[in-house]
């Protein structure tokens, strides 16, 4: 066994684990970033179809709707670090930026690897944080003395055990989402152990996988339309915007957006139900004064469907409607419902949704409130966001959060 000395262990090297550590070099504490995989960020060289969808440009007003469960609590550490300080201090590393749609920011390379390793340069380069690759965070224990030791199993080597002793430990393990990428939650087990109470999670931002799902839509997306989503029959969300069926079911922007809602119904073993609206802009009386204009006797309605839909959708469109005709035709273009029976879990959720109790932790600092020393930021907490870059902003603040706390305290003598 092997015994280490920090000020400060970081456990996990995602998102909100490198951008502490990367914010703490050259602070002249000395950091150890404890990684169970062979190299840091894998999630994150997913995000935003491998392009990483860093932040999202917009004020704090318009910000904070697409934060759960509590925007309140999230607003410290976003006024203190925010998006315009996240595009700032890529571009100090060289990662030059570009708004998209919806003012998403995105590195103008469209490579999510240069995000990883502008962050990685940064924390190699000053020289005061180590990295610990293929090391397991097993265990986090209070000490007689107050400083925290933190057992780490090597995977290389499994019988391999060493102790890391740190007045400071920050939890950066993220959640459930994307197991395959490490995220097994790890976290969780860590806080419980150590006296905090960790919420119901479920996955967020998800494919939704209708009744009798079709698999010829997949790979099909329909654009300008809106999906509401029904509970029980009373409609409690709508969106606008792109929705894409894939084989794992309703995904895209409108299904991610809905996602959150609709798993949390279907826990509760509510009736869920998708509706869209393929002609929002469209009232249906203008859609049947049209119909009534154009229609001509003797044409085929799967063929005068080809007016309104993609083809690969006037199939599904009618299985899904079989009483279909020219009378109702109108009405079903703007509520094609689609019966919601589950989702497609974590395995490729985007994020988790529930963690760590906000409760439990000071909104300025990140820190535990019955533990000192105890930092908790990202995914591992009961805070997450719908999609558009707003989740890794809530990594990157609350990461900058805990690591102005903790170098305001100073190093603590072992």
């Amino acid at each position: 066994m092997c015994y280490m000395e920090y000020d400060v262990v970081i456990a996990g090297g995602g998102a909100s684990g490198m951008m502490a550590a990367a914010l703490f070099a050259g602070s002249g504490l000395k950091v150890a970033l404890v990684e169970k995989n062979g190299q840091c960020g894998r999630k994150l060289l997913l995000t935003g179809k491998g392009r990483c969808n860093m932040t999202n440009a917009c004020q704090w007003e318009d910000f904070r709707e697409h934060v759960h469960p509590d925007p309140g609590f999230f607003r410290p550490s976003f006024m203190g670090f925010s998006n315009r300080d996240t595009v700032e201090m890529f571009a100090s590393m060289g990662l030059q930026t570009a708004v998209e749609r919806g003012k998403r920011v995105f590195p103008v390379s469209g490579r999510s690897a240069d995000v990883r390793d502008a962050l990685l340069s940064r924390i190699t380069g000053a020289g005061n944080v180590d990295i610990l690759y293929n090391c397991e965070v097993m265990s986090v224990l209070r000490s007689p003395s107050g400083h925290f030791v933190v057992e780490i199993l090597h995977s290389g080597d499994r019988m391999r055990m060493d102790e890391i002793v740190a007045p400071y430990v920050i939890v950066a393990t993220g959640g459930l989402s994307y197991p395959v990428t490490g995220s097994t939650g790890d976290g969780y087990r860590i806080a419980r152990s150590l006296g905090h109470t960790v919420t119901a999670t479920v996955p967020s931002l998800v494919a939704l996988v209708p009744v009798s799902y079709n698999l010829s839509l997949s790979g099909l997306t329909l654009r300008n339309v809106s999906l509401s989503l029904m509970v029980d029959g009373g409609e409690v969300q709508t969106e606008f915007g792109e929705l894409t069926f894939t084989s794992d079911g309703l995904e895209g922007a409108l299904g991610f957006r809905v996602s959150r809602r609709a798993v949390m119904a279907l826990e509760e073993g509510k009736k869920v139900e998708a509706v869209i609206d393929l002609k929002p802009a469209v009232p249906v009386t203008e859609l049947k004064a049209r119909v009534e204009r154009e229609f001509t006797p003797g044409i085929q309605l799967s063929r005068y469907l080809e007016r309104f839909l993609p083809l690969q959708a006037v199939k599904p469109f009618m299985d899904a409607n079989p009483s279909l005709n020219i009378q109702n035709l109108p009405v079903r273009l703007k509520c094609w419902k689609l019966q919601i029976k589950g989702h497609a879990g974590y395995r490729r959720a985007v994020i988790t949704a529930g963690g760590v109790s906000l409760r439990e932790i000071s909104r300025k600092t990140m820190e535990s409130k019955s533990v000192r020393g105890l930092y908790f930021i990202g995914e591992v907490l009961n805070l997450d966001a719908d999609t558009g870059g707003y989740n890794l902003q809530i990594a990157f603040s609350t990461a900058a959060a805990a690591v102005r706390a903790v170098a305001a305290a100073g190093p603590i003598s072992l």
